[in-house]
């Protein structure tokens, strides 16, 4: 065999091209595959907001498959991504997040998780965003235990939004008054 034949060259060119092809196509398909994923487990990432007819901010949230409402917002202004938990008193916020958006870690207290007694610390987020709500001097905690990567939007927050759940949606509506 002579590595200077022209057709051995073209041949292994051309199965080069095959693999390279074939390399490409798995990366395409594993992008596209990673944006399904993470669309089915967070529907709400850009949620739209609107404005119904009694002057009220309206964002109709998707159930993911796991029936959870998931979406994203701020806390003051650094991106959050919050699952809606009616059993949390308090907006619980990782100790990371905490730190990225200048929270301040108040009394400590302990509380009933469902991983236990925790430690946690009282805060208070200056301006949480879900969409176009806004809200205002939101109680919270800081649970140095919690995963990294979700806040749990609970009642301190959920309080000053009407809801409303059919099916698999969930209507948020705020008054846009804040509350005091």
């Amino acid at each position: 065999m002579n590595d200077n034949d022209p057709h051995n060259s073209s041949k292994r060119m051309g199965q080069g091209m095959i693999a390279a092809g074939f390399v490409l196509g798995l990366a395409l398909l594993t992008m596209i595959f990673d944006g399904v994923l993470e669309g089915a487990r967070n529907p709400n990432s850009e949620p739209a907001t609107s404005i119904n007819a009694l002057g009220q901010v309206e964002i109709v949230l998707e159930s993911n498959r796991q029936g959870q409402y998931v979406m994203t917002g701020t806390i003051n202004a650094v991106p959050a991504e919050f699952i809606l938990d009616t059993g949390a008193t308090d907006v619980v916020i990782p100790p990371g997040l905490a730190r990225a958006s200048g929270l301040e870690y108040g009394y400590e207290s302990q509380a009933m998780t469902a991983n236990g007694l925790v430690s946690m610390y009282s805060t208070t987020i200056d301006e949480l965003t879900l969409g176009g709500i806004t809200l205002y001097n939101v109680r919270a905690s800081i649970n140095p235990s919690m995963h990294e990567s979700m806040v749990l939007l609970g009642m301190s927050a959920l309080r000053q939004i009407e809801f409303n759940q059919r099916g698999s949606q969930l209507t948020l509506r705020h008054h846009g008054l804040p509350e005091q």
